[in-house]
């Protein structure tokens, strides 16, 4: 965990982000065995470069507890719905999916815009 913050990268352009939420089962080995497939040594490099080839400019998770929290960051003209559907018919997306289930509070089968819950902004400081 970071005590100073996480830095931010800049993309040249206006952007728009989506905020999201998702619940892992709620058993240490399997958490900690989601994080270590969510690692640059582990995670597949397929997975990665098609949310990028959708249009995403940068995605993050956070974790407390088993609670997941994502921050996906696109260009002002990102279709959220569009690009989902195209990802969900990249190679290797569903295997990705699947595999994920395993970790996650979500019924079998569920493609990535269905189990994670996009969420609400209710506060904001800048005008």
């Amino acid at each position: 965990m970071s005590d100073k913050g996480y830095r931010v990268k800049e993309h040249g352009c206006s952007t728009k982000r989506y905020c999201q939420t998702l619940e892992l089962k709620d058993v240490p080995e399997l958490i900690q065995e989601y994080i270590m497939f969510h690692s640059k040594a582990y995670a597949w490099p397929e997975i990665r470069e098609g949310i990028r080839s959708v249009g995403i400019l940068e995605m993050e998770i956070y974790i407390s507890g088993n609670r997941l929290f994502m921050i996906v960051e696109t260009p002002l003209d990102f279709d959220w719905d569009k690009a989902m559907a195209e990802l969900a018919t990249l190679p290797l997306q569903k295997e990705w999916e699947d595999y994920m289930a395993v970790f996650q509070l979500c019924k079998p089968g569920e493609t990535s815009a269905e189990k994670w819950k996009k969420m609400e902004r209710i506060f904001y400081l800048y005008e």
